[in-house]
């Protein structure tokens, strides 16, 4: 069994689909369907526990994806797990590149100006379309774009820090 900090979230359960029990899945992977490549796939339960779950079928449908679960055969089965994350073990992840990180993996980092000055933590990130941005939660809320090299400085997964080259009156 894979630990809570193996486990990377990488979308989730957000409605029901047909009445076989089959569900739609919300991907956070780029692009959207790569999530259905993954073998492993684990549920976050109410409690936050991760538990493994065996998807039978999963594929593009529209301008979603659908996935099916092992004995999940109705629609009354299948709404338990609607508004749950869906995970995979960190160890199926491919490594990035340098200036590349996994969002799971920049969250609760602690941020700072190139100065040393905190400007909070971060509490998650979202896409644009034409870069990332890093929400941070100190003082007050702060947006700041991720663009690896310009605005973001370095990361240390390890110090649990990102440095960033932002005004802190922004």
């Amino acid at each position: 069994m894979e630990g809570a900090d193996d486990i990377v979230p990488m979308g989730e359960v957000v409605g029901l689909h047909g009445v076989r029990g089959w569900v739609k899945v919300y991907s956070h992977t780029e692009p959207r369907e790569a999530i259905l490549d993954y073998p492993h796939w684990y549920l976050r339960r109410d409690d936050g526990d991760w538990v493994p779950v065996e998807r039978t079928a999963g594929r593009c449908q529209g301008k979603g994806l659908v996935a099916a679960f092992r004995d999940v055969e109705d629609r009354d089965r299948a709404r338990a797990y609607i508004g749950l994350q869906i995970g995979v073990p960190r160890r199926d992840l491919p490594e990035l590149p340098e200036g590349q990180y996994y969002w799971a993996d920049l969250e609760g980092l602690a941020a700072y100006t190139t100065g040393g000055e905190p400007l909070g933590r971060v509490s998650h990130l979202f896409a644009t379309g034409a870069n990332d941005v890093l929400v941070l939660q100190g003082d007050r809320e702060r947006l700041v774009p991720f663009v690896y090299g310009q605005t973001v400085r370095r990361v240390d997964l390890t110090a649990g820090r990102i440095e960033l080259d932002w005004d802190p009156d922004f």
